[in-house]
């Protein structure tokens, strides 16, 4: 068979994956937001089911204990296979991860939605590994086709779930042939989910004045507030996992863990400046909000220990709609020193966290872009470059590789402190 031909054969060959990974994971994706928006409103309106957090915690840990095997590893398993590539990732990851997710937000865990999103995307991408007898290098491109097109569908950011499938793999170890298929499948399942109805959030931000010298130096001050708390963020979700582990028995983890999440609910009820009902799931009336008014002085702490715990203890979702509530509501905040405008500062914090801690700077200028617009790209891409190099060495993904412009950086700084 000639060349050309096989060119052809394989270019058709991606664009059929492309195709059904993307309608199939966009399809997935939109299943499961409207679960999730049907769960959460039903929590809203039967309290009382923040009392099953331990029994629901036991479940989920018994599900993944006895029948997890590989899967427990979640997002961590996916960046594993793409580094070294050895086993197909078992398909059961995506419906364990969506029961998962669902019955902690049912029960009021705090978490997020980009996990369960990027894995089941990633467990149904893998499938077409046997159906088209992938090597070792096609099927990183399909690990990357599938995180893509589960982060596309369910924040509605094509171009950021593209970048951040590439990103969050390194940059220096993807092929240009990866790079098509990340933005084909983005594209199709973005499209798909809303094919389908579903309707993301939209925050909107008044117009902003064009960025002058003046405006630097508040910029590069606000940066390094959000990295400094995505640290904090990556250190006190290392700080739990290391308490939890601590027990043996693993389904015990969630329930002691559900037990005192229920207690520190409860006493956060009794108070008369904290409303305890916006830090249970989601958060997204939160985060709206801090757009428009004054939130609380601690509320950016509060999301922040209680995702971290709950995802720590063992419930299932993700941390990035969490990273978005904590920068929000911080940047906030920051307007009692900071002379930017309210809304520009939640912007700012919203996706400058998220590039901390997750160590993808790139992406989350893109997803600044596509959510908030040109007007204040300037400020969301500057705080988040500062967030990115001020965040530490450790986000969120321990299996992330520690290479690049970044760890390049610390490495410097290390050797200097030691002349």
């Amino acid at each position: 068979m000639s060349s050309a031909k096989i060119h052809i054969i394989n270019l058709l060959k991606w664009i059929a994956i492309c195709i059904i990974a993307g309608m199939l994971i966009g399809s997935v994706c939109a299943l499961f937001l409207s679960s999730l928006d049907f769960v959460t409103k039903w929590r809203a309106s039967h309290t009382w089911i923040i009392y099953s957090l331990p029994i629901v915690g036991f479940i989920i840990g018994a599900m993944y204990y006895y029948f997890g095997g590989p899967v427990q590893k979640g997002n961590n398993l996916l960046l594993e296979q793409h580094n070294n590539p050895a086993t197909k990732i078992p398909f059961k990851l995506a419906p364990f991860v969506y029961i998962g997710t669902l019955l902690t937000h049912l029960a009021g865990g705090s978490a997020g939605r980009e996990g369960t999103a990027v894995q089941m995307g990633g467990a149904i991408a893998d499938q077409f590994t046997g159906i088209f007898k992938l090597n070792d290098i096609q099927r990183k491109t399909i690990l990357i086709v599938g995180i893509s097109a589960g982060f596309s569908a369910v924040f509605g950011t094509p171009i950021a779930g593209a970048i951040f499938a590439l990103e969050i793999m390194l940059f220096k170890n993807i092929r240009v042939a990866d790079i098509l298929p990340s933005f084909a499948a983005a594209y199709i399942a973005h499209y798909t989910c809303l094919a389908w109805g579903i309707h993301h959030t939209i925050y909107t931000l008044p117009t902003i004045g064009h960025f002058n010298m003046h405006s630097l130096v508040p910029t590069f001050l606000a940066g390094l507030i959000f990295g400094t708390t995505a640290l904090f963020f990556s250190a006190a979700n290392s700080f739990w996992s290391k308490l939890f582990v601590n027990i043996k028995y693993e389904p015990l983890r969630p329930f002691i863990g559900g037990i005192i999440l229920v207690i520190v609910i409860l006493l956060m009820g009794t108070t008369k400046s904290i409303d305890p009902s916006k830090f249970l799931g989601l958060g997204i009336p939160a985060i709206t909000d801090s757009f428009l008014t004054p939130a609380g002085g601690y509320d950016f702490l509060i999301k922040l220990l209680l995702t971290t715990f709950t995802l720590s203890a063992g419930f299932k979702g993700g941390e990035v709609t969490p990273l978005f509530f904590i920068g929000a509501t911080l940047g906030n905040i920051l307007i009692i020193f900071i002379p930017l405008p309210m809304a520009l500062l939640a912007a700012m914090g919203f996706v400058a966290v998220f590039a901390g801690a997750t160590h993808c700077a790139v992406a989350s200028i893109a997803l600044g872009f596509e959510m908030f617009g040109t007007s204040a790209g300037i400020y969301i891409g500057l705080a988040s470059i500062v967030a990115y190099f001020s965040s530490g060495s450790k986000g969120i993904y321990s299996a992330q590789l520690k290479e690049g412009v970044k760890y390049q950086f610390y490495n410097y700084i290390k050797r200097i402190s030691n002349l």
